[in-house]
């Protein structure tokens, strides 16, 4: 299943190319989630330490998300009035907080670890889905169990991308 490109798509070489066709594994969605786990917990390790966590937040969604070369549905946990995060600035609001009012940082809290439960990943060759829990590990050792569901597709140096990333905290009846 392809995806189209948006229109800052580059030329490539065929060098590119060729890492870019190499078909997806469940492997390598379980590295690239374990990757993003890791720069979550940077993200707040910067912010913790005084460091720049703006540039943290930015180089993770630099690294993780296809803004630039692919349509991103982000739909955050913790988003209620401005659901969905289209684009690269509505994904750093997200994650450090900014241009959008209710965002207040999620990946800022800080996490100490992130925890992946996959309840099943579907690999199509070049495109792949992964649905399940992800725990996010706060500085108490208490878990924050969310639900996900993740769609990654390569881009042109081979790197798997989130063009999917829908989350929400699990149904909690009254």
């Amino acid at each position: 299943m392809a995806f189209p490109a948006c229109a800052q798509t580059q030329a490539i070489s065929s060098s590119a190319s060729t890492a870019s066709a190499a078909p997806i594994t469940k492997a390598d969605v379980a590295e690239a989630q374990q990757a993003w786990g890791e720069g979550i917990v940077t993200i707040g390790k910067a912010f913790s330490e005084g460091d720049d966590y703006t540039e943290a937040a930015e180089a993770h969604i630099e690294r993780f998300y296809a803004y630039g070369s692919h349509p991103v549905l982000f739909k955050p946990t913790l988003a209620a009035e401005e659901q969905f995060r289209g684009d690269f600035d509505g994904a750093l609001s997200y994650f450090v907080g900014g241009s959008i009012d209710e965002d207040n940082g999620f990946a800022i809290a800080p996490y100490t670890d992130v925890r992946w439960e996959n309840e099943a990943t579907f690999v199509d060759s070049d495109s792949a889905m992964a649905m399940g829990n992800y725990y996010f590990t706060r500085t108490s050792g208490e878990e924050v169990k969310v639900e996900y569901s993740f769609g990654y597709v390569r881009d042109n140096e081979g790197d798997l991308k989130i063009v999917l990333h829908h989350s929400s905290l699990p149904y909690a009846p009254e």
